[in-house]
């Protein structure tokens, strides 16, 4: 029967090769957090009845058909009007672009940034580093594991911020609105750029980066630390 894992648990391994907690017979529950020592995939967890799983089924799948969908739309997203001005003088359309320079010329020059930022350099860093990620796992590629599972922490870290720029045009919109200026209606390129940021969330959430490390052990310079030290063999939720 299994038993709920200490939380001091270690399991040490000569060489200072990583045991991951397949190896170690662990399996944790994705919902609640607790990790079962001795039990098996498909079994119900004890905690909350969730059926306990190794890896995240079809994960590699589903990672590309949301990252190939999101690449598709980046372009629409940044090329199409994300805000239409209705005024006296005419009908105005804006991307995501134009708004970047008027902020320049205009002298705002951190918000230009800032929308630049969300806008272009964020959503490409995550669709290039999903790339780099898919790739490598299913070539089963030893090469840098452990930086591309620490690239895997930057990408849930920054994905909170990639609706950023959406609402900085939904501001600017009710500004204008609240002044009396104009009408502002919402473009085309504001449904890509949200469809961009969801799909790359949910390429991200797909991704089960417990398979970086089911290709085998790091290579030999990824097994020391930056002294040239070995690295001592962690047993880590990753690895369940």
């Amino acid at each position: 029967m299994a038993g709920r894992a200490s939380p001091h648990l270690s399991v040490e391994q000569g060489g200072g090769a990583i045991v991951t907690a397949h190896d170690a017979g662990l399996l944790d529950c994705h919902r609640c957090a607790s990790v079962w020592e001795g039990a098996r995939p498909g079994e119900p967890c004890a905690l909350c009845g969730t059926r306990l799983r190794e890896r995240k089924p079809d994960s590699l799948r589903r990672t590309w058909a949301y990252l190939i969908a999101a690449a598709a739309l980046y372009l629409p997203a940044n090329l199409l009007p994300v805000m239409i001005t209705k005024s006296l003088l005419g009908t105005q359309q804006d991307t995501i672009l134009s708004g970047i320079i008027f902020f320049w010329i205009s002298g705002s020059y951190g918000l230009a940034a800032l929308i630049f930022t969300a806008s272009f350099l964020v959503p490409l860093f995550k669709l290039a580093a999903l790339a780099v990620l898919a790739v490598t796992t299913q070539r089963r590629s030893r090469w840098r594991q452990r930086e591309r599972a620490r690239l895997y922490q930057v990408l849930e870290f920054i994905g909170r911020w990639s609706m950023l720029d959406v609402f900085v045009v939904a501001l600017l919109a009710g500004l204008v609105r609240i002044q009396g200026f104009a009408v502002v209606q919402a473009g085309l390129g504001i449904g890509a750029f949200g469809a961009v940021v969801v799909l790359t969330m949910l390429a991200s959430l797909s991704f089960d980066p417990r398979l970086i490390w089911d290709a085998g052990p790091p290579e030999p310079e990824d097994a020391v630390d930056d002294q040239g030290a070995a690295v001592p063999a962690p047993v880590s939720k990753a690895g369940a």
